[in-house]
């Protein structure tokens, strides 16, 4: 094993920081505007390709709670893990054909204006509110947080961790002051080298497998030998667990609840994350339907791939540790620390490629910091700021204003992350971004469905249904067991192994959307037959060109044959 890092690493990495951000200077300068305003700053409207769209939204998708936080999943439960990113896929094709068509003919710029459009101001300020919540103390926190972990086991140890925390956010806020145009194009490069230095990493840890078992250095062979030595982490679908199950097991049915979680929270979590969410969507709001589409179809190629780059890697660190070839990384309590499988792979890299898989890794990192820092600004800078404090502000201002809340959101995220306060250690990072979000996103979901979709729901069902989504996502997350025992019509809860019992929290997101959706249409159908506020969708919005199609059956076969093959 090399665990130092040379002059060759060096450079390669400096090589990345310095590629990175004289590319973002040249986009910068040549697409500067004397006068930038809001739509420049905020959603580079018209200036971003297909390729860079999609490029962008995988950029800013892939952070740390993928490599870190989904390759410890890897570690623990294995391929089944991977359902997020391959329903993920199928979901990107629903909001290319159906979510994008009526965003883009309503001219919508922010998720809160989409509300406001569609219901009213009070529900579209208490989004704000709650996204601005979410972004900062889930997502902004825990990308910085698992990020400076995973970078500083790799260079040499936990007294570098707010040393590197620091300079991520840095490197972030900086590509996020030049606006949308700089992040999305400087996000080209960060996906291209993620990817590259991704699988590299992928290969050597195949190859580290191989060697183990005395196969040689063939790739190939070592996929092969974890199959056959790691049997219970190549399969997508668990089965419920009984009695006599071990708790280990029952953890992993927990974290990924087999076919119960296709009929709930699997689709949620998806469709919050990638149809109603400005982080995702704002890459594609300043484009035309066409680049749009093929940009968001793009992505959803992508994704297929990702779990070869962020998920085998973990399942190869727990058959190298498994078999005692792997460093031990241990957590608090004395076990192996899921969460820095990754980094333990990558300490077997050679010279040269530790430097490429260390620029891959920060790549995914600024990336998401940039892309959630600048949807942070959006956000509050339009939807708060301009409507609420200054309604007279100027293009100016706003921009500015815009730029002092991306350096706010940073140093309150630093602060947050410096010793962990939120617990974002113990949560294990990927679970913590997926439960928590979870929240509101059933809430969500519903009011965008049936704000797009049917025109009779109305603004009382809109508020309703967040705070009820809410509320049932705290109740039976945290409630419903004690309150209603282990075993009801409803759902199954499970011994935790802390003494207490917990539904699986994607059933807890089906469970919440399932009442929130009912709870809407109850309280709609009181309202008038057509909302004045409801979209109308004309006839052949939803059209796709035969490449349009073409691309979607390909990626729907793609899908169909990962599962038959892991199921």
């Amino acid at each position: 094993m090399q665990s130092a890092f040379n002059a060759l690493d060096l450079g390669v990495f400096l090589f990345y920081l310095i590629g990175v951000s004289a590319y973002g200077y040249y986009v910068y300068r040549s697409k500067h505007k004397e006068q930038m305003n809001t739509r420049d700053y905020f959603l580079a409207e018209g200036s971003l390709t297909w390729w860079a769209i999609g490029a962008s939204m995988i950029a800013s998708n892939i952070s740390a709670e993928q490599f870190i936080g989904m390759s410890g999943n890897g570690f623990q439960v294995g391929v089944a893990v991977a359902a997020y990113e391959w329903v993920a896929a199928i979901v990107l094709i629903v909001v290319a054909v159906f979510f994008m068509p009526i965003y883009l003919k309503q001219r919508i710029y922010t998720m809160p204006q989409f509300l406001e459009q569609r219901y009213n101001a009070a529900l579209s300020l208490i989004m704000s509110i709650f996204w601005l919540f979410l972004y900062v103390l889930v997502n902004l926190t825990s990308i910085l947080y698992l990020g400076a972990l995973a970078i500083s086991s790799l260079v040499g140890g936990g007294e570098a961790f707010h040393l590197i925390m620091v300079a991520l956010a840095v490197f972030a806020l900086l590509i996020t002051l030049g606006g949308m145009k700089v992040v999305g194009y400087t996000d080209v490069i960060q996906v291209t080298v993620l990817i590259i230095g991704g699988l590299a990493t992928t290969y050597l840890a195949l190859t580290l497998v191989s060697e183990k078992f005395g196969l040689g250095s063939s790739a190939v062979a070592g996929f092969n030998a974890m199959m056959r030595d790691a049997d219970d982490h190549f399969h997508l679908i668990f089965p419920k667990p009984t009695a006599a199950t071990p708790q280990v097991d029952i953890n992993k049915y927990l974290m990924v609840p087999g076919l119960a979680m296709y009929a709930a929270g699997q689709w949620i979590v998806n469709l919050n994350y990638w149809g109603c969410n400005q982080y995702i969507t704002q890459r594609a709001l300043g484009a035309d339907l066409k680049t749009a589409r093929t940009g968001i179809l793009f992505a959803a190629m992508l994704k297929l791939l990702m779990p070869v780059i962020v998920m085998l890697p973990g399942i190869a660190a727990y058959v190298l540790h498994k078999n005692g070839s792997l460093q031990p990384q241990m957590s608090p309590g004395g076990v192996f620390n899921s969460d820095n499988a990754y980094s333990a792979i990558l300490t077997f890299l050679p010279n040269g490629l530790k430097g490429l898989s260390l620029a891959a890794l920060t790549a995914a990192i600024v990336a998401s910091l940039a892309g959630k820092a600048n949807s942070i600004s959006t956000i509050f800078t339009l939807d708060i700021y301009r409507r609420y404090i200054q309604p007279d502000s100027n293009e100016t201002q706003l921009v500015w204003v815009g730029r002092l809340t991306v350096l706010a959101a940073m140093l309150l995220a630093i602060v947050l992350t410096w010793q962990d306060l939120l617990g974002i250690g113990g949560a294990g990072g990927f679970t913590y971004i997926q439960k928590y979000t979870g929240f509101i996103s059933p809430g969500i979901v519903a009011v965008f469905l049936l704000g797009l979709f049917w025109k009779r729901t109305t603004a009382t069902a809109g508020v309703a249904g967040i705070l009820a989504g809410f509320l049932l996502s705290v109740f039976f997350n945290n409630y419903a067991p004690t309150l209603l025992g282990p075993e009801t019509l409803l759902y199954t809860a499970f011994p935790n192994g802390h003494g207490g019992y917990e539904i699986p929290f994607l059933i807890c997101m089906g469970l919440s959307f399932a009442f929130t959706f009912v709870l809407m249409v109850g309280l709609s159908l009181a309202g008038p037959a057509i909302n004045p506020k409801a979209h109308w969708v004309q006839p052949g919005l939803f059209k796709v060109a035969p490449s349009t199609l073409a691309l979607i059956v390909v990626t729907i076969l793609l899908i169909m044959a990962l599962y038959v093959k892991f199921w």
